[in-house]
């Protein structure tokens, strides 16, 4: 998987074989099929990793409710470079099908513990700043210092915690 969003980063879309993954990998293409019968089975793969690897980023975060966690999690993202990821699977894969399991995360990601913030409609406004966060740094990840991250996450904190 490793291997297929270098490509896709490098190449683009166009440029996802199963032979360019192989190739790029150092394995046969025989090996790639075992484990991915199909361009869309390596595709599928790459959005279930990706929703894993969120949640899992998400879970590790500090924080009383979710949005706090939410915005620990996307910034943590953006700091390790793991949004390159993001970016790669959304713009691989024009299939609906392949992209649902991602839609439904996102849709867990946002309305998840939402009536339970102190202020709900700020979570909300939060987690949508976090989407810009992921989108912007997916296609400008120099576009943003520490310095600015920190700036943000002091605002958007700021946003969600009690007066």
């Amino acid at each position: 998987m490793d291997a297929a969003e270098e490509l896709l980063c490098d190449q683009g879309s166009t440029a996802l074989t199963l032979a360019a993954v192989a190739d790029r990998a150092g394995v046969s293409k025989g090996g790639l099929l075992y484990h991915y019968a199909s361009k869309e089975a390596l595709i599928k793969g790459m959005v279930e990793r990706l929703i894993a690897d969120f949640d899992e980023l998400l879970a590790a975060q500090p924080g009383e409710t979710y949005t706090e966690r939410y915005l620990g999690a996307t910034l943590a993202a953006v700091r390790s470079g793991r949004l390159r990821r993001w970016a790669v699977v959304t713009g691989a894969s024009g299939n609906l099908f392949l992209l649902a399991p991602l839609r439904e995360a996102m849709a867990r990601w946002h309305r998840e513990g939402l009536s339970e913030e102190p202020d709900p409609l700020a979570a909300q406004i939060v987690r949508l700043a976090c989407e810009g966060l992921w989108d912007v740094a997916s296609h400008d990840p120099e576009l943003n210092t520490e310095a600015d991250l920190q700036a943000l996450e002091r605002r958007l904190r700021a946003l969600i915690t009690p007066a």
